[in-house]
């Protein structure tokens, strides 16, 4: 384990906007629970592909994409705020 020192962006809830050394972005923090939701969701998505049932397949890929917009929208305010350019709309 290291010990390091980070920037918080936001108030350090369960999906924090930090920026580590030497990064030049920052990241979005997900704790090990909500990361475990993340995964089941998408666990159940597949399931539902398998068992040929587009219908339930799309409804939970829906709230997992409704999940990861919020995620990435508190991002996007973060980084606005600080006067720091989204990683993902720079020119390569």
């Amino acid at each position: 384990m290291e010990r390091v020192e980070a920037e918080l962006f936001t108030d350090p809830g369960n999906d924090a906007v930090v920026r580590l050394p030497p990064r030049r972005f920052p990241g979005v923090l997900i704790q090990g629970d909500s990361l475990s939701i993340i995964r089941a969701d998408v666990a159940e998505i597949v399931a539902a592909c398998d068992q040929g049932d587009i219908g339930e397949a799309r409804e939970a890929a829906a709230l997992v994409l409704a999940h990861l917009d919020e995620l990435l929208a508190r991002y996007g305010t973060a980084l606005e705020a600080n006067g720091i350019p989204l990683p993902y709309l720079q020119a390569p």
